[in-house]
């Protein structure tokens, strides 16, 4: 009696199947080899053959060739604060030269001070900016709030900011003599606020804090 040895039909199923799918691949890999459908390449510029410029028209639409067309403004998000002129009230000096020793008040360093006299209701309030020997560069800048009438006549000098804010700055002569030129500013930073002198023309190196500088050699 002869074995029974006929497949499964599911067995002969997956073979029919994967009789299919080897017929279709050779057909699309012999597609792929004998297509009758030419290649394109791309055409590279003929460095011979000047290419067209732009007409005079379509340059007078940009913007930077319009005079009579604006560009939008944006807001300046520079970390430097715009200078307030500041004047002398009290004591002006005058270096060696007969140059008189000015001082300038940031309108950041202003609208602060204007707001810790708010705040006190003390419009005699002022800023007082010293020069100390220390640091880790040689010398340090010392500031404090002072009263008016706790100044020296002789020895200060008193600098108001112009732009009507009434902050006012106070510095001892020799002090002022290593500041002159410089600015006020108050800063916000992430380590806190505080008031620093920027842009001293007497500093050669400064920390990075700012605190202390080294003067430069005469």
């Amino acid at each position: 009696m002869a074995a029974y040895s006929a497949a499964p039909p599911c067995l002969q199923m997956m073979r029919t199947e994967f009789k299919h799918s080897l017929q279709l691949r050779n057909h699309l890999k012999t597609r792929r080899l004998f297509s009758s459908k030419p290649c394109v390449i791309p055409q590279q510029r003929n460095p011979a053959v000047p290419q067209r410029l732009p007409s005079n028209e379509a340059l007078s639409r940009l913007p930077w060739r319009n005079p009579a067309r604006q560009l939008p403004s944006y807001r300046d998000f520079s970390a430097s604060s715009r200078t307030s002129a500041a004047v002398v009230t009290a004591n002006p000096r005058k270096d060696e030269d007969g140059n008189e020793m000015v001082i300038d008040i940031t309108e950041r360093a202003s609208t602060r001070l204007q707001e810790i006299m708010a705040k006190d209701s003390n419009s005699s309030l002022a800023l007082r900016v010293s020069v100390e020997s220390g640091g880790c560069h040689g010398f340090q800048y010392l500031m404090s709030l002072t009263d008016l009438s706790a100044i020296s006549p002789e020895d200060d000098t008193v600098f108001e900011a112009s732009n009507g804010s009434g902050a006012k700055v106070v510095m001892d002569e020799p002090s002022l003599e290593l500041l002159k030129g410089s600015k006020v500013d108050f800063t916000m930073e992430l380590i806190g606020s505080q008031f620093k002198i920027v842009g001293n023309p007497a500093a050669s190196s400064s920390c990075g804090c700012g605190t202390s500088f080294d003067i430069k050699p005469a």
